[in-house]
């Protein structure tokens, strides 16, 4: 009599996240990471950029920002891990594509959480800039540790506290006797490239939305969860930064914007409300903290997510009752590092080239899709794709060439490894 044999037990594969978020809590995480601190400093850059046209930058902004966002929910229904687009392009495009992806993820997002560390740091305490920021990066990288839904409480609640002190400052500047609707004409001293500028900075007021997407693996029921979150969380960033542009540009005017350091609280200042001022100050060193917090979270999924294929330390791979906290720590302490010893300005335009590049493989990896995998029509990937092009060869010039240093080494990197 024979029997069949057993089959041999499958081997473990890594240890998965667990699925935590549900709409609302993936659409407070969005939030965290686009209504942030540009919200109250992008304005007067855009404005030196495209003058009268700033409205008309945030549109082209918004239009890209659409584009990359849907892509980017299609592939994330599909593929719900962590990740993001180290993921999609991995699977869609190639081994190469993915690792490339996550590398610029990686590298210029550990350059912007320094950033938003700092800017914390100048807003709540000159004097002591980094020590603040150091403080604030220790901090929230132990919220992290602690679990996505402690971070996600943490989240919505600086959320909220963004959204009331821009409503009241909104409000203030458009009800004052200082706002005249005449300003908000575009007057055409705009040149093609000063707008493409102009959309290039605000771009990444909407970029938060691949925080969602990162977090793939701990969002509940993820092919219905993050379609619908990105687009609300988008929708609503975008009427945000409306507002915003409005009363920037009715109170102040282009001129005035374009040289302001602190558009939102040198226009509070204008209509009258001086008490205001320390309010938004605050407001501007919470919501940095709240970019700082969605980045951190971001970035050590990434980590988690390159490691498990050994891009990265594979030790980073481990979990500690669910959460990638090794993968964080890591992250925390580059991020402590940059802050320390370097002066991230010049930085921060390598890592717009980063996210752009990012963005480009996102849109390319949505293009593999077939139709019955919800792949959106091919004109969104399409202008998603050129989009990312143009806003990133409208950069400075040593911003583009940094960009390109980065990339090469990542791709020398891999090729040396895949060599081995």
């Amino acid at each position: 009599m024979t029997t069949d044999a057993a089959p041999p037990p499958a081997e473990p594969g890594p240890p998965r996240l667990v699925r935590r978020l549900g709409v609302a809590d993936a659409v407070v995480v969005g939030l965290g990471a686009m209504v942030g601190a540009g919200v109250f400093a992008a304005f007067g850059p855009a404005a030196r950029a495209a003058g009268s046209g700033v409205t008309a930058a945030l549109a082209v902004a918004a239009v890209v920002a659409y584009c990359n966002a849907t892509s980017s929910a299609r592939l994330a229904a599909r593929h719900p891990e962590s990740g993001g687009t180290y993921v999609y392009g991995r699977e869609r495009l190639g081994p190469f594509w993915g690792y490339l992806a996550g590398w610029s993820f990686v590298a210029g997002k550990t350059a912007s959480c320094a950033a938003m560390a700092l800017t914390v740091g100048q807003y709540a305490w000159p004097g002591q800039r980094r020590a603040i920021a150091v403080a604030a990066v220790v901090a929230l990288t132990a919220v992290n540790c602690l679990g996505v839904r402690k971070a996600a409480w943490l989240t919505r609640l600086i959320v909220s506290v963004t959204l009331a002190v821009l409503a009241a400052a909104v409000t203030v500047c458009l009800t004052s006797g200082s706002a005249d609707a005449g300003r908000l004409g575009w007057d055409g001293d705009t040149s093609a490239w000063g707008l493409l500028q102009a959309a290039g900075l605000l771009f990444f007021a909407f970029a938060g939305y691949a925080r969602i997407a990162t977090l793939g693996e701990e969002v509940k029921d993820p092919a219905r969860t993050i379609p619908r979150a990105i687009p609300i969380a988008l929708a609503i960033t975008l009427a945000v930064y409306v507002a915003v542009a409005v009363a920037l540009l009715a109170t102040l005017g282009p001129g005035p914007l374009a040289r302001s350091a602190a558009p939102l609280a040198d226009a509070v200042r204008a209509a009258g409300a001086s008490g205001l001022v320390p309010v938004v100050r605050t407001g501007a060193a919470v919501a940095a903290l709240g970019s700082l917090l969605a980045l951190i979270l971001g970035v050590s999924r990434t980590t988690l997510a390159m490691s498990r294929d050994h891009h990265l330390p594979p030790a980073l791979a481990a979990l500690h009752r669910g959460n990638p906290v090794r993968a964080e720590l890591a992250v925390g302490a580059a991020v402590t590092l940059l802050t320390v010893t370097t002066d991230l300005r010049g930085a921060i335009g390598f890592s717009s080239f980063g996210v752009l590049l990012y963005y480009g493989i996102a849109n390319a990896s949505a293009l593999r899709l077939t139709p019955a995998e919800g792949r959106p029509p091919l004109i969104v990937p399409v202008t998603g794709l050129c989009g990312c092009a143009a806003l990133a060869v409208s950069l400075p010039t040593a911003a583009v060439l940094a960009g390109l240093g980065v990339t090469a080494a990542g791709a020398v990197a891999y090729v040396a490894r895949r060599g081995q």
